[in-house]
């Protein structure tokens, strides 16, 4: 029964008409693929069709299906009021006056809390972007390109020059990443469709890939990170298990696709080296095929076209190849350890339906500031203020911080700052902690 009784649950959403109200256990009920409703500040949206035509992807969505997404919600979207515009159309109701706003038995204080601690970051101007910043990096990553040209044009293709010409390409491929990150979470101009554009370039053109791949994939983890089956970076295609969790279900199931009690060894054979050159090579083009992504597709051959005519005079149409794999080969290796580094060693489990906050701090820890771990890692050493604010500028993360941390510490929520050798160390712990828990699971349960 929704709205206190007045109507019954065989009524529709059409039926009811917007101004129905409903219980969370009606709203919970649209949560399969096809049927979903999503809770907004109270108000009932039925984005069941609307997913096909999100531009974060249907599964980011579905992933908040029968639940409250007011906190994704804000938190993704820099101009909410546009955003409603495409909300306004799915308004079925809203909850009934009886309902408690949060969902799931969550704390509203800690919801209130976070939600006010926004309104301070944005009072403070935290998340207005300085254009030098931006104009900055990207400069530097064109200067390292234009380097590793500039010394084949004057010195030759020697072996020297093409391992420092390998290292800069390397060096550019990676901070490419850190930028073309900044543009797809809309943090960079105040207009996002300038965000969007300006995304394709960087994804595109100066790194051969997509923009909506990365979108797709990128905002299903912020929107549920380290959560089993939502999370997609913590999907390890049956070859590594993670946490304390995915691990003993696998060995009380006796599954043993690998040995993963070995997991902390062969990582270095599987992960670092082959996730970019293998994996998302593989992964971009068949979701650019399986979506019929053309412009995406048009923007990935034209970082082919520029590469291949820039190297193919110094080394031919294979030794081309044979230098770009080299460069995937060390850029993989540079992205893997900079973005598991916050991830793996923390929390990994099905869904909790936790607040914003605490679900975030759960999966996320941070690595101590420096200028050489800020330049190296994009920033993502403040991977907390990162996933709680996506939108916000990263060079303000360091400025958040401190506020955040107070609020942590406020409601006991742990927050988790490490040194970058030790964060590294602790990916390698980790696989080697749910690799015993897998065998123990396997052996004995």
């Amino acid at each position: 029964m929704g709205g206190g009784g007045h109507q019954t649950d065989q009524l529709s959403a059409g039926d009811r008409g917007p101004y129905a109200v409903y219980t969370w256990e009606e709203v919970q009920k649209h949560s399969r693929r096809g049927d979903q409703w999503v809770v907004v500040e109270r108000k009932v949206y039925n984005v069941s069709e609307w997913v096909k035509r999100h531009p974060g992807g249907r599964r980011v969505i579905g992933h908040y299906a029968g639940e409250d997404a007011t906190e994704a919600f804000t938190a993704f979207h820099p101009d909410q009021r546009l955003v409603r515009k495409f909300l306004k159309p799915l308004l079925v109701g809203e909850l009934a006056p009886s309902e408690s706003s949060e969902d799931h038995k969550k704390n509203a204080a800690i919801v209130e809390d976070f939600r006010a601690l926004k309104e301070q970051l944005e009072a403070k101007g935290l998340f207005r972007t300085n254009p030098l910043f931006f104009v900055l990096h990207l400069g530097h990553v064109l200067l390292l390109e234009a380097l590793s040209l500039a010394l084949l044009w004057n010195w030759g293709s020697g072996w020297i020059n093409t391992i420092l010409c390998i290292l800069l390409l390397a060096t550019a491929q990676s901070q490419a990443g850190w930028l073309q990150h900044d543009f797809g979470h809309l943090s960079v101009f105040k207009s996002s469709r300038w965000d969007h554009l300006v995304h394709k370039f960087v994804i595109g053109h100066l790194k051969g890939a997509s923009a909506n791949w990365w979108n797709h994939r990128h905002f299903q983890h912020h929107a549920k990170p380290n959560v089993i089956s939502k999370d997609p970076d913590v999907n390890m295609l049956k070859l590594l298990v993670l946490g304390n969790v995915e691990p003993v279900e696998y060995g009380i199931k006796k599954l043993k696709h690998m040995p993963y009690n070995h997991q902390h060894k062969y990582f270095f054979l599987i992960g670092p080296p082959l996730l970019i050159p293998v994996y998302f090579n593989i992964h971009i083009l068949q979701t650019m095929y399986i979506q019929r992504d053309w412009v995406d597709f048009a923007w990935y051959l034209t970082y082919y076209a520029r590469y291949f005519s820039c190297y193919v005079p110094y080394y031919g149409f294979l030794g081309s190849i044979v230098l770009l794999t080299i460069v995937r080969f060390l850029e993989s290796h540079w992205f893997v350890w900079v973005t598991q580094m916050n991830h793996i060693p923390m929390e990994i489990d099905h869904e909790q339906h936790d607040e914003w906050l605490t679900m975030q701090l759960k999966a996320t820890c941070n690595v101590e500031q420096s200028f050489f771990n800020d330049w190296f890692s994009g920033h993502l050493n403040f991977q907390i203020e990162h996933h709680l604010f996506p939108t916000m500028p990263r060079h303000n993360y360091v400025h958040a911080a401190p506020m955040v941390r107070e609020l942590c510490e406020k409601h006991g929520v742990q927050y988790q700052v490490k040194g970058l050798w030790e964060a590294w160390c602790d990916i390698v712990r980790s696989l080697r902690t749910s690799g015993k828990l897998w065998l123990d699971a396997y052996l004995h349960k």
